[in-house]
């Protein structure tokens, strides 16, 4: 069984984050998305202090697929340095027909 893993993504807005979430699933590098919206996210962007609402996509995925999925969400993506985060699931404290779920959804 693939180990499960999360990648946390930004989008700039539903419409773009729900047309990449239904490529992960349609394409089976997702399991799930979540799309948690109203994100206000303030940072520097070529030397100016920026603010902006963004959209927080949750992608559940297994590690053999975060690559790909990774590599589809740069080449759709708008944004010309879009946030991808990889961050390990501990089986440890999770539960684990979920992560079954996962994998199953991913293969």
């Amino acid at each position: 069984m693939a180990d499960a893993i999360l990648l946390y993504v930004t989008s700039p807005d539903h419409e773009t984050g729900a047309a990449l979430a239904e490529k992960l699933i349609s394409d089976r590098m997702a399991a799930c998305v979540n799309l948690l919206p109203g994100m206000t996210s303030v940072y520097d962007w070529q030397g100016k202090v920026e603010q902006a609402t963004e959209v927080v996509m949750i992608v559940k995925t297994t590690t053999e697929k975060a690559a790909p999925a990774r590599d589809m969400i740069l080449t759709e993506h708008p944004y010309e340095c879009p946030c991808i985060v990889a961050l390990p699931i501990s089986g440890a404290h999770s539960h684990q027909p979920f992560l079954d779920w996962i994998g199953q959804n991913t293969s």
